[in-house]
């Protein structure tokens, strides 16, 4: 039994956090049920490429979902959803803060309904901060996706001891902080602030750059320990009055950009084969899930399906013990577990 397993998730999110968020519990066994709004529904199905008539990218985060399409400002819309909302134990969403609340659906409301149900709510900024997203795909995922997914396991278990629900509030922003660790190291700790291209990890080193090779590719050097900073010296064969980096670190960096754009990037691959130098190729995305290691791995093993076509599913972080083994799972059609709503009012 997949740990998950009995667990029935109310989505009412679209676009990326919450689906990607949702799609986790999904892949661990939770009965996920997307809410949409009838006519389009989540707006990640218009988008191209198309993958039969939905978007790609909606087929990726929605594998293995069910969808109930509904218009949330319909005034019998409570009564529809009230008993999904009594056997629901998580509802995801994502709208600007106040939104659920002035169409009923906020936290208070449903859990006078549902005393044990789990109410996770991402914003770009939290619910007692500015409305609105940051503006890249790293915070959705990192400091969205991620967290609500973790935020929801825990409070799961926090239910089992207490029998009651919670309300989760996950910004995004706020979670952002948490992967620039070695900045606010240095700046609590000394008061020197980095700043772009001046500290260690910022481009002020020439141990920690992406160089560019001849044939327009890529370098990605990070030796920064002095063990793996002589053997990438030696390696790209850098003149020996560059290599104590700290006497003139920008005459270094010239240095090791000048060796490094004399030869095309294959002979760089062919150089650091097998390397202890912290150093590799930067490869396309094409090349990368081609990879021997990855085919190792079965990483693209199982397949998202539209229709009659499939293409690889993403590769969630769970491990294989604790993910549904179906190789093949499809995206739900927009309503096509209306069911699920009439069925139960």
């Amino acid at each position: 039994m997949l740990p998950l397993a009995g667990i029935r998730v109310l989505d009412f999110s679209t676009l990326l956090p919450g689906p990607l968020a949702g799609l986790f519990l999904t892949e661990t066994g939770a009965e996920v049920i997307k809410v949409e709004r009838p006519g389009i529904g989540d707006e990640m199905r218009t988008y191209e490429p198309k993958l039969g008539v939905d978007g790609a990218n909606f087929v990726l985060l929605n594998r293995g979902k069910r969808s109930v399409s509904i218009d949330l400002k319909a005034s019998d819309t409570i009564a529809r959803l009230t008993p999904l909302i009594q056997s629901a134990d998580v509802l995801i969403e994502q709208f600007r803060p106040g939104v659920m609340q002035r169409l009923g659906l906020g936290f208070d409301t449903l859990s006078r309904i549902n005393s044990r149900l789990i109410y996770c709510s991402i914003t770009g900024f939290g619910q007692t901060g500015a409305s609105g997203m940051p503006h890249t795909p790293l915070a959705d995922i990192a400091g969205g996706s991620y967290p609500a997914g973790i935020n929801i396991l825990l409070a799961l278990l926090q239910r089992q001891r207490t029998g009651r629900g919670t309300y989760l509030d996950i910004s995004m922003a706020d979670n952002l902080f948490l992967l620039a660790y070695w900045e606010l190291a240095s700046g609590f700790s000394t008061d020197a602030w980095p700043k772009a291209g001046a500290a260690l990890t910022t481009g002020g080193s020439p141990r920690y750059r992406i160089y560019r090779t001849a044939d327009g590719g890529y370098l990605s050097a990070g030796p920064i320990e002095q063990r793996f900073w002589e053997v990438f010296c030696r390696l790209i064969k850098l003149d020996e009055s560059l290599r104590d980096d700290s006497r003139d670190p920008d005459a270094t960096r010239r240095g090791v950009a000048a060796c490094i754009s004399a030869y095309p990037t294959a002979h760089w691959q062919r150089v650091f084969d097998g390397a202890d130098a912290c150093c590799a190729v930067v490869t396309s995305l094409e090349e990368a899930v081609q990879d021997p290691q990855v085919i190792a791995r079965n990483l693209f093993a199982r397949r998202a399906s539209s229709g009659a076509r499939a293409i690889p599913a993403l590769p969630v972080p769970i491990v294989e013990a604790l993910r549904d083994p179906a190789i093949t799972r499809f995206a739900p059609r927009l309503g096509a577990d209306r069911n699920l709503v009439e069925a139960e009012t």
